[in-house]
């Protein structure tokens, strides 16, 4: 029994011996382990664009309501709606008899007029010659040139009136103000429309097409202040690049241009509006679409730019990455970062020009590790992939 005891003691020794020598080993390992292999991005100040990323709607460049200029009784629709038309292209005909008439009308009395006022010069001309002769009076010299000066005028009222006769039967002919896509008809044939009252179709000037987009005061005063210190330098408007996302963020292939910034601040909402010109070729800009309009506003000179894959997070959620020392050591800074700029991010604080950030392999280091620092290019993308960083 003893012996048993004693057997028992001696293996247990023996497994304790045992099991000290790897964790011993273990311990040594960091000490002969080889630096780490990482990708770094030297920071070198550049200027890079302030962008902003703001809500807006398209809405025609040319917006146009087809009335009737006469009232009558619409007898035929020429048009196909939500077709393209030309400016000056009949899109309704009302009934021109009733104008016809007075057109007839009016020329008649021009051509009675017109008579008379022949037979008010030969009056004046016999008069002419009767007082050069003694003949007749002053006063019926008079009363001939009066009565030639009324015939004069009463031609002029009557081609005044054939005009307008004539205007308005043209005016039964209803054509297209502006040039663009015309939407549906509100009126049929038969349907009596009023002058200048009934709207009978709308036409919409949709290539190009504006986005209005809104902007709060408050962005906008801490832009313009940040341009007075000399953080900023103002893009001009005319060089200001402006491209429109959709809904579902896939990105329209044409660039616009901003046109202009509202002068005043909308009262209810504190917003700025500014509108933008986007080519519009296809169509495929409706008016009230929704869309995200990404414009460049400002340029920040001697800026700091670092790849997104450079950044972790803590539990906090604040920004990290690993800066390379001197000594090849690393160094966990928090950092403070602004806009996104394509896949960089912007960094307000936190970095200095010439400091190494780790772009690749971050994922395997911890603080004052040493590392093997290797250039990083945006060819290496695919290796952080692969490494999971």
């Amino acid at each position: 029994m003893i012996e048993h005891i004693a057997r028992s003691v001696r293996i247990a020794v023996l497994s304790a011996s045992l099991a000290v020598v790897p964790a011993a080993s273990f311990a040594q390992a960091p000490g002969n382990m080889p630096p780490t292999q990482v990708s770094v991005l030297e920071l070198v100040p550049e200027p890079l664009p302030v962008i902003n990323e703001l809500p807006g709607r398209v809405s025609p460049t040319r917006l146009a309501e087809v009335r009737p200029r006469v009232s009558g009784i619409v007898v035929e629709r020429v048009f196909e709606q939500g077709s393209l038309v030309r400016e000056g292209d009949v899109l309704y005909r009302i009934d021109p008899a009733q104008f016809r008439v007075r057109v007839t009308s009016a020329n008649a009395t021009l051509a009675r007029a017109k008579a008379a006022q022949l037979n008010a010069q030969a009056q004046l001309k016999r008069q002419q010659q009767l007082r050069e002769r003694n003949i007749s009076t002053e006063i019926e010299l008079d009363n001939a040139v009066a009565t030639a000066a009324q015939a004069d005028a009463d031609v002029a009222v009557a081609e005044a009136t054939l005009a307008e006769a004539q205007l308005n039967l043209d005016y039964t002919e209803v054509r297209a103000p502006i040039t663009g896509i015309i939407g549906r008809a509100t009126v049929t044939e038969g349907a009596l429309v009023t002058a200048q009252t009934d709207n009978m179709a709308t036409i919409q000037q949709l290539d190009p097409v504006y986005a209005d987009f809104t902007q709060s005061s408050a962005d906008l005063r801490r832009l313009r202040l940040a341009m007075a210190s000399g953080q900023l330098t103002a893009a001009s408007p005319n060089e200001a690049r402006v491209h429109l996302f959709f809904d579902d963020g896939a990105q329209y292939e044409h660039p616009g241009r901003l046109l202009f910034s509202e002068a005043a601040v909308d009262q209810t909402t504190g917003q700025v509006t500014l509108r933008g010109e986007f080519p519009n070729p296809d169509g495929e800009l409706l008016p009230g679409l929704y869309v995200r309009i990404r414009i460049e506003q400002a340029i920040r000179q001697n800026a700091l730019a670092i790849p997104q894959m450079a950044v972790q997070r803590d539990a906090q959620g604040n920004a990290q990455v690993y800066v390379v020392r001197d000594d090849n050591g690393v160094e966990l800074r928090t950092v403070r970062l602004g806009q996104t700029i394509d896949t960089r991010w912007l960094v307000d604080s936190g970095l200095e020009p010439g400091e190494k950030v780790v772009v690749i392999g971050a994922q395997k280091l911890f603080p004052d590790a040493k590392v093997d620092p290797q250039p990083w290019s945006p060819a290496d993308a695919g290796a952080a992939d692969n490494s999971g960083n």
